[in-house]
């Protein structure tokens, strides 16, 4: 089971999960996204919770607002954190979390340990963290099959992006030939009608200038 809530202190909003027990943590772990940034208490036991990062947005600009909703949800769902003050409250990416077999159920490491932030959380903040409980949603995810449809997703507009670039670089190119050869032949049409003229004039009679006169 994963639980997902919804916080609304930005739009579009964003969307937060927790796994409930550490063999779904498991499951959280193996089938993340390169889109979901992984919270936890600092040295103390606690929940999993997930941040889906939005379109455009990166782990080191998430809002405030939305990191203290992810920090507060944490806070709530340690057991010892939750009664304490003053905690801290670690995060990631979930591309840096490292996990490896001999490790125990539920835990993990990291990659690169300077990819991890910390927030500072001086107390509970009941108003935060029932506003969140009263958006949440228990689901039985296939979280395998979830992230397939996902990634699938994600390949499909990434061709179509790269389509549309590569058509907009054919016309911008054929715009750039069509340029450049107007410039190259600007004064044909110039030229050709001077030729004629002095054709023109080279066919008439010797006493045509005298005539005139």
């Amino acid at each position: 089971m994963v639980y997902y809530f919804t916080s609304n202190v930005v739009a579009p909003s964003a969307s937060i999960y927790v796994g409930k027990d550490k063999f779904e943590n498991e499951d959280l772990i193996k089938h993340g996204l390169e889109s979901d940034v992984w919270f936890h208490v600092d040295n103390l036991s606690s929940a999993h919770v997930y941040l889906r990062l939005r379109d455009g947005e990166t782990w080191d600009n998430i809002p405030k607002e939305v990191l203290e909703d992810c920090a507060q949800l944490t806070k709530a769902n340690s057991i010892e954190g939750n009664k304490k003050d003053n905690i801290t409250v670690i995060y990631t990416p979930w591309a840096n979390l490292l996990k490896n077999a001999s490790m125990a159920t539920g835990q993990v490491s990291f990659h690169n340990q300077k990819m991890v932030k910390k927030i500072h959380v001086p107390v509970r903040l009941n108003p935060i963290v029932n506003r969140l409980n009263k958006t949440r949603v228990e689901r039985f995810p296939d979280l395998q099959a979830e992230k397939e449809e996902i990634l699938k997703k994600k390949r499909k507009e990434e061709r179509r992006a790269k389509d549309e670039k590569k058509a907009a670089e054919k016309k911008e190119r054929q715009e750039r030939e069509q340029l450049k050869w107007q410039k190259e032949h600007a004064y044909d049409d110039l030229f050709s009608e001077e030729n004629m003229q002095q054709s023109n004039n080279q066919d008439r009679d010797a006493d045509f200038l005298d005539d005139f006169m």
